[in-house]
């Protein structure tokens, strides 16, 4: 096998309390470094130049291992690892293979058509077993590999909710997000573009469709229906994780117990449409949106970028621009690309369909670009060193 080198620390070279910012862009994955003042940073990449890099993300027990997706129209899925915190990386097991009688979900057109592996859009380390690993797949289906991502086994109770109601939002039938309970190792949620959200309670054996409360006015012939909605991210605090919050493709959402009923808490942003969603590390009522125009022009209102910061989860929200341009800005910021880290002025990122990553080393105060002129950034993810 042929390792791909890059040159920046290890963990064990960095200074205490450094970060480690984990960028996935349609050419390549970057990772930037900084020490806990998050002032100066150093820029190591392209790794895998050439390919669409649609997740990176590390291990919160090892946190030099790092899983990235690797994906390319003419050669297929590539799952990479790294032990050395991204210095050599080297390709694990990639045969993703629906369990059983793979089943029909719903095209475009209505028809039925049969599942099909296309691409890994999240991968998610588990907090508490340091070999397993979770991924999210288009055609939507959650995998786990027990072996540090050698080789990938699906949960295949999840497509029995309702799969064959499912059908592709404008990115594809993707599992793009999942939260893993940590509290409870067998409590774990996702969310599916075009599904909903759903979660099991006993490891992944069976799944309940959690969308109660959720109006699809625009996007379904049932605004209401128990599958079928657009949910774009999924977030939630540690220290609260029956607590989740949601970007809808229209609406900002809000569970207090566990998905079972939501209420939607837009308030007073000026557009509820969006992709990510995000929780400060220390302060589990504080929640993070970017409010995009519409579904049919991904960009700011007004041409303005402005990170929206809610201290009351939910209803009023004020607008964070200080260092953001505030004029003929036309960028969008998808559903992954946004991540906070953990130390103790909790810091906030997030990259653009532009190419930069702006980051705030004051919960949103203030923002600066740390990196420019990336391709379209698919997904940012951040490590907090010890």
């Amino acid at each position: 096998m042929v390792k791909i080198k890059a040159v920046f620390k290890t963990q064990k070279e960095t200074e205490m309390g450094s970060v480690r910012v984990l960028v996935g862009t349609r050419k390549g994955a970057f990772i930037i470094t900084s020490d806990e003042r998050r002032q100066d940073w150093q820029v190591s990449g392209p790794l895998f130049p050439g390919w669409e890099i649609f997740h990176l993300n590390g291990s919160p027990l090892d946190p030099d291992r790092i899983y990235a997706s690797q994906t390319s129209g003419w050669f297929g899925q590539v799952i990479q690892r790294s032990t050395d915190g991204g210095q050599t990386w080297l390709p694990v097991g990639n045969n993703f293979v629906y369990a059983g009688p793979s089943g029909t979900h719903q095209s475009d057109d209505g028809t039925q058509q049969p599942w099909v592996f296309k691409r890994v859009w999240q991968l998610v380390p588990s907090p508490t077993e340091p070999d397993t690993v979770f991924a999210g797949v288009e055609d939507a289906a959650l995998f786990r590999s027990p072996d540090g991502g050698q080789t990938w086994h699906e949960l295949p109770g999840l497509r029995s909710a309702k799969g064959h109601l499912w059908q592709p939002g404008a990115a594809g039938l993707c599992l793009h997000t999942i939260l893993l309970d940590p509290a409870d190792p067998r409590r774990i949620y996702v969310a599916i573009s075009a599904a909903g959200a759903f979660r099991t309670d006993d490891g992944g054996a069976s799944w309940l469709p959690v969308n109660q409360g959720l109006h699809s006015d625009y996007e379904i012939p049932d605004p209401t229906a128990e599958v079928g909605h657009c949910v774009h991210s999924l977030a939630m605090h540690p220290s609260r994780p029956q607590v989740l919050f949601m970007q809808k493709h229209w609406d900002v959402m809000r569970s207090d117990d566990a998905g079972e009923q939501w209420r939607e808490v837009s308030g007073n942003l000026p557009s509820d449409f969006g992709f990510p969603i995000g929780v400060h590390a220390h302060e589990p009522e504080t929640i993070y949106v970017v409010p995009i125009k519409s579904d049919s022009e991904h960009y700011p209102p007004e041409g303005k970028l402005r990170i929206y910061r809610s201290r009351s989860g939910g209803q009023e929200w004020e607008a964070l621009t200080a260092g953001l341009p505030q004029s003929n800005c036309y960028v969008n910021v998808l559903r992954s690309a946004l991540a906070v880290d953990t130390l103790d002025t909790c810091g906030i990122y997030f990259g653009t369909t532009g190419g930069q990553v702006y980051a705030s080393a004051d919960s949103g105060d203030s923002w600066a670009p740390i990196v420019h002129d990336l391709p379209p950034v698919l997904s940012v993810a951040v490590q907090t060193l010890p």
